[in-house]
């Protein structure tokens, strides 16, 4: 009974959405829209305003009708996220919030080394998750860019092969990754580094396929005019074109793995978030202000240097 209590009322919600989502694509569309014509032609009351015969205004019935949409929405959501401002601004709240803030700006520095300890582990398995993923998502992106794929034998077939396993693995947060490789290898630094590479490496698929889609035809066309062998035709037309986006797409996994590291320790993937939700859970938050300044510090030092590359590469 509570599944349908929870769901059914979500499910209502949904479908109003979904119809009013129609209906204002309907109604803003241009005069020669299906829902504009309707209404020119059959309803005597509306059929003759002057809105219906020009563009779309805010101020037409159309964008009237929109901007109602649009407050439902907002409406329709603040319910869904149950947002409460008493429960935010409580005095009960705000004590708590208070308590917290002031011990983490009082960090507890004798733990120091057993977090820049930990550090280095998510740093290192960040690093080495990027290092598997760059050459497996090298090789398969050129199988999974549309462009290419029909100069491969059953090359439409590995495409789509490759870009729904790239889809479905992607789709998968490496939060729920860390948690899958913790019970499968173990909780650790390695379940954390499994579960950013096989993330890494179905992005990495994505961003680098686009941008072999996206190369100058010039190249390709001059070389196959030789009647080069394809894989020449690859090395020597596509190649030179993407390295530098490449290692800038590089780059800036590195970047968001170094992240993402110490978010998957909160589930067993090893690093500092494991010893961060070990404080958490101890209510020591002094200790967690030492690690959260920690963290702070090095994500700030990762990205600068990361920009720093990328200015370079460019």
């Amino acid at each position: 009974m509570i599944y349908e209590k929870n769901i059914l009322p979500a499910f209502s919600y949904i479908i109003l959405l979904i119809t009013s989502l129609i209906f204002a694509f309907w109604w803003t569309s241009k005069n020669s829209s299906l829902g504009a014509m309707a209404v020119y032609k059959t309803n005597k009351f509306l059929k003759n305003r002057p809105e219906l015969h020009s563009e779309f205004q805010f101020f037409s019935f159309s964008g009237i009708f929109l901007f109602l949409v649009f407050v439902l929405n907002v409406l329709l959501g603040s319910i869904l996220v149950d947002i409460n401002l008493y429960l935010l601004f409580s005095s009960q709240g705000l004590s708590g919030a208070k308590r917290i803030f002031s011990a983490l700006l009082q960090p507890n520095w004798s733990i120091i080394v057993q977090v820049l300890s930990s550090m280095v582990d998510t740093i290192y398995i960040a690093f080495l998750a990027t290092f598997i993923a760059v050459p497996i998502a090298f090789f398969f992106s050129f199988f999974a860019a549309r462009n290419l794929a029909s100069k491969f034998p059953f090359g439409k077939s590995i495409y789509t092969v490759i870009r729904f396993f790239s889809n479905f693995t992607r789709s998968v947060e490496p939060l729920v990754w860390a948690v899958i490789f913790s019970v499968w290898v173990g909780v650790g630094p390695f379940a954390g580094m499994l579960a950013l590479s096989i993330h890494s490496v179905s992005s990495l698929i994505k961003l680098y396929s686009e941008q072999i889609e996206s190369v100058s035809k010039g190249p390709l066309e001059a070389i196959e005019s030789t009647g080069a062998h394809p894989v020449l035709v690859i090395w020597y037309a596509v190649v030179p074109q993407i390295i530098l986006p490449y290692l800038s797409f590089t780059i800036y996994r590195w970047d968001i793995n170094i992240r993402m590291a110490t978010v998957i320790g909160l589930v067993g993937g090893g690093g500092i978030g494991t010893l961060l939700v070990q404080y958490q859970g101890l209510a020591q938050w002094n200790e967690v202000g030492t690690i959260v300044i920690v963290i702070a510090s090095v994500v700030w030092l990762m990205d600068y240097l990361s920009a720093k590359l990328r200015e370079a590469i460019y």
